[in-house]
């Protein structure tokens, strides 16, 4: 074990020059993104929608430094007191190297909009989404790794045939449009009203006992979960599938029924362990993609308070404190994520030998 121990301490140094870079090239990128803060502001303050793309009056939109089109409804010395209150008035260089100061120390900044601190911000939503993505993994491991073990049993079947074909519909069938299925058709639509449409618990959640509170709770998340999930099962199956014929057709398993060993103890005793060492190891980046990256539209879709709706805000809102720490957040988790991979695999299998992998 001693070997992994060195390995995790080259990846832990590694992410220092990887997190720099990316938010480097984010920090360089959004000086170039048309309509900033100040734009928004100007918009707010002269009673016109804010727009993420386009100039409020018409002219071409200027920078997150740029006082000119774009503020022309503010009166010069106001612009230069918002520019003074958001850093603006420095040069950019400097901003940058105050906020990879800050980063280093994980403050994150406070955002412009809400007055609150980033990091605040993203402990104050992260509930929502480590609860999407939660039930939503659990579901997704729970169903695609047995049905990925049968059909790999009985490959070539009708039974494999078919619920291949489904996998395909089902991974066809983009997540936020099976949630506006599901609302159609469950949530006070057309046809039934049986689950809530909003929200992940109802107006009256003080009031309701424990088991009330849970099952309140697990009514409003199972239409967000099944809008997730239903991406995820044909990525998952399909591995457990292939990883399982890969490891029934190695000359172990033969020898183990040569032995006289029955299916059951040759598919559990023996090919489970090994195939499920890939599946076992991407649990983690799962994980971080569910929570960041799949969850966005369905929390716009059923109102749910998340981290992915505030990134969305923070994106449409020119808020760069909470874009810049959000991402680093984000980034950070997913470079935890890999690492955390990687040591699955030796909790899997011990002859994984890390004293010659590289980084």
């Amino acid at each position: 074990m001693s070997g992994i121990w060195g390995y995790v301490l080259r990846r832990l140094l590694f992410m220092v020059p990887t997190l720099i870079g990316i938010v480097t090239i984010a920090f360089v990128i959004i000086q170039f993104v048309p309509g900033g803060p100040i734009d928004q502001i100007a918009a707010r303050m002269s009673g016109e929608a804010a727009s993420a793309t386009a100039n409020f009056d018409g002219s071409a939109p200027s920078g997150p430094t740029d006082s000119g089109a774009t503020t022309s409804g503010l009166p010069p010395e106001v612009v230069k007191e918002l520019e003074k209150l958001y850093g603006f008035d420095r040069p950019v260089w400097e901003r940058y190297l105050k906020m990879m100061g800050d980063f280093a120390t994980f403050d994150l900044g406070t955002s412009y909009y809400k007055d609150e601190k980033v990091i605040d911000l993203i402990l104050s939503k992260m509930p929502v989404s480590v609860s999407l993505g939660f039930w939503t993994i659990l579901l997704t491991y729970l169903i695609s790794i047995p049905l990925g073990i049968r059909k790999a049993v009985r490959v070539g079947t009708p039974f494999d045939n078919w619920t291949s074909f489904l996998i395909i519909i089902g991974y066809a069938i983009p997540s936020f449009l099976f949630a506006i299925l599901l609302v159609v058709f469950f949530a006070g639509g057309n046809f039934w009203n049986i689950f809530p449409a909003r929200g992940l618990t109802s107006d009256n959640w003080d009031d309701l006992s424990t088991l009330g509170k849970i099952g309140d709770y697990f009514w409003h998340i199972t239409l967000p979960v099944l809008a997730i999930s239903i991406g995820s099962f044909a990525n998952l199956t399909m591995l457990c599938k292939n990883s399982t014929l890969d490891e029934i057709n190695k000359q172990y398993v033969t020898t183990a029924r040569a032995k006289g060993l029955g299916e059951t103890q040759v598919l559990y005793g023996h090919v489970f362990r090994n195939a499920m060492m890939i599946v076992v190891a991407g649990f983690p980046h799962a994980f971080i993609t569910v929570l960041f990256a799949s969850s966005l539209l369905i929390e716009v879709i059923f109102s749910l308070d998340g981290i992915g709706l505030l990134s969305f805000e923070a994106a449409m809102n020119r808020d760069y404190p909470v874009m810049l720490g959000s991402l680093f957040v984000f980034s950070l988790l997913g470079l935890i994520a890999n690492l955390l991979g990687d040591i699955c695999y030796v909790l899997v299998d011990p002859r994984i030998d890390f004293e010659r992998r590289d980084v």
